[in-house]
């Protein structure tokens, strides 16, 4: 009966809720959440033990009585309760309370989702402490925090390349004429670096270590100067620990395969485009924003197969939820691009 009346103390909040972080602004404030999206849970009892920074350092590293678990999976909810829960852990931080707390919430989500996803979106964070759920397509947030003309007449191309999913789009009038949607991204790259070396080298190695190849060696396009890493990792045939070590064009091959899927979801997209939006796009050029953006190179690739400049954003992690935020800030410009939502944040 007087949750109408405590939800008057709860501002809202954008949420990013994405594959490898989460991220979430706070109106008023801004960005007061930038945690990695892992959960840590006790096996037998599923009571929560981490969340975010500190259950991330136990990937790989936990007893058989503890589990750290990712449940996000390709930008879509893959385990619903944890995600409940780890929703209601950033809900209460980004506040600074355990009570009382029921905001409005905009999420962001993959332009790709079906409705079912929509649906696991919006009961998470209605279970989680939401009074009003509504969302907006994780393209068009990219592009208004990129600073784009969202609602001019004119061509906007953002790519946004998370850690579950890569979004492309074509953004005209508030609205998104042309899209492309992939379940592939910077986990899709970890995974393919864990492949080559075991295939390659039948060496063994846990997903972040991965990930810290990419960082340090990964490449797209070819370096100026060839680079080594030293791996540590369980050699599959002997079974006991091993060093290797690893060069950059070797990594720039095993990451071949996603990043031609990134390249082959432009193509589309650009294909799809109407001719009247595509001259724009030759004098504005693309943006490109998300994590899986900063690998090395990769803007480069994709100037050399499309022929159009490429812009990457300042600030590529937080592009999104930054948009997102402005969308809270200024509602009466933005309400247009808001999506899956009754209500509005007028």
């Amino acid at each position: 009966m007087f949750r109408p009346y405590i939800s008057l103390f709860s501002r809202d909040l954008a949420i990013d809720l994405g594959t490898a972080n989460t991220l979430v602004y706070l109106k008023g404030k801004g960005v007061v959440v930038d945690e990695p999206t892992v959960v840590a849970i006790l096996r037998d009892t599923g009571a929560i033990v981490k969340v975010g920074i500190e259950a991330k350092i136990m990937l790989g590293r936990t007893p058989e009585t503890i589990q750290a678990l990712r449940p996000m999976s390709d930008g879509v909810i893959a385990d619903f309760e944890v995600t409940e829960r780890m929703l209601k852990y950033f809900i209460t931080k980004s506040h600074g309370r355990r009570f009382f707390v029921h905001p409005r919430v905009l999420v962001c989500v993959p332009s790709g989702i079906t409705e079912v996803e929509k649906r696991a979106v919006r009961d998470s964070a209605l279970h989680a402490g939401a009074r009003e759920v509504m969302m907006i397509y994780e393209p068009m947030a990219a592009a208004v925090g990129a600073g784009l003309p969202v609602h001019e007449p004119v061509g906007n191309v953002i790519i946004d390349v998370g850690g579950g999913t890569t979004e492309m789009a074509v953004i005209s009038l508030s609205g998104i004429v042309t899209n492309t949607s992939i379940r592939v991204g910077g986990d899709e790259m970890d995974a393919a670096i864990d492949k080559y070396l075991r295939k390659t080298y039948n060496l063994l190695v846990g997903e972040q270590t991965a990930e810290r190849i990419k960082l340090q060696v990964g490449s797209a396009f070819p370096l100026d100067t060839k680079e080594t890493m030293d791996v540590r990792g369980r050699d599959i045939v002997e079974g006991i620990p091993r060093i290797l070590s690893v060069t950059s064009m070797e990594i720039r091959e095993a990451l071949g395969e996603p990043v031609g899927a990134i390249l082959r979801a432009v193509h589309q997209t650009l294909e799809r485009t109407p001719p009247e939006l595509a001259a724009d796009i030759v004098d504005r050029g693309i943006y490109m924003t998300g994590g899986g953006s900063m690998l090395r190179g990769l803007d480069r690739l994709l100037h050399k197969e499309t022929e159009v400049n490429i812009h990457l954003v300042d600030n590529p992690l937080t592009t999104v939820v930054a948009g997102a935020g402005k969308v809270l800030e200024n509602p009466e410009e933005f309400h247009r691009v808001i999506i899956g939502g009754k209500g509005s944040f007028r």
